[in-house]
């Protein structure tokens, strides 16, 4: 298998002026994001005219683990995981973002490396702003620096709770609770309910388990009929009853 094709934004390439149609659709993409929490119209629409558009194939890596940071990259459509490779060697997965999520996001962007890798799971178009662009969006506008932090806290808050998770649940519990997680972030609406495309291997990791233990525990959930085992995805059908799942066990 040949080296990950990754993205790196180059600040010297010229960002192309967007039409006024696609100008309103990352504007409206922005609003809703944390990245623009508290701007106004204008800035809104500063910031949008600044990004440029990128599209990642399936397995396509957005940066690597140990790589500069050189962009921050907003997901457009589609979804991405985040991976880590062990002192062994092992790839492990930490997490998954959609629609609307800023990936990317260091402390000093200027000077830090991805602590991780993020790699599409599916066909993503995104929004990318090189550093350079970035740093002078920042200066005109500090109120992005405090929304990229609080991005930072809010995720770090997410880890301690999965933390406190691991060592306090048991894994049903702690396997409900990613599933709900997740289908905020990545969960996609489908006729019989809310699909995660997520192997069972993938879930174990994420959730300090084993595949059994995974196994077993959604093919109790499927026989009481509110979750579906697929090949590589869970479907929950009814995603209300994970908010009680694993707290009888």
């Amino acid at each position: 298998m040949g080296a990950p094709n990754v993205y790196a934004a180059r600040a010297s390439q010229a960002v192309p002026a967007p039409s006024a149609n696609v100008l309103e659709e990352r504007a409206s993409l922005l609003s809703a994001s944390p990245l623009c929490s508290g701007l106004s119209r204008d800035e809104v629409l500063k910031i949008a005219s600044c990004a440029r558009p990128r599209a990642f194939a399936r397995d396509e890596s957005l940066f690597l683990q140990g790589q500069p940071a050189r962009c921050l990259v907003l997901i457009r459509t589609g979804s991405v995981k985040i991976t880590q490779i062990s002192s062994n060697g092992n790839e492990v997965i930490l997490w998954m973002y959609g629609r609307g999520n800023v990936l990317g996001v260091l402390s000093d962007p200027t000077g830090d490396y991805h602590p991780n890798t993020a790699r599409a799971m599916e066909a993503t178009t995104a929004l990318v702003w090189d550093c350079a662009i970035l740093q002078n969006l920042m200066e005109a506008c500090p109120r992005i620096r405090q929304n990229l932090s609080q991005v930072l806290m809010s995720r770090l808050h997410e880890l301690e709770e999965r933390f406190r998770e691991v060592a306090t649940e048991k894994v049903p519990r702690r396997l409900a609770l990613a599933l709900i997680r997740l289908s905020k972030h990545v969960g996609k609406k489908v006729h019989e309910g809310v699909e995660v495309s997520l192997s069972r291997e993938e879930l174990a990791q994420m959730t300090g388990t084993t595949l059994f233990t995974i196994s077993r525990i959604l093919s109790q959930w499927a026989r009481e009929d509110f979750v579906e085992s697929r090949r590589e995805s869970v479907l929950l059908r009814d995603p209300r009853r994970l908010e009680y799942a694993g707290c009888e066990a």
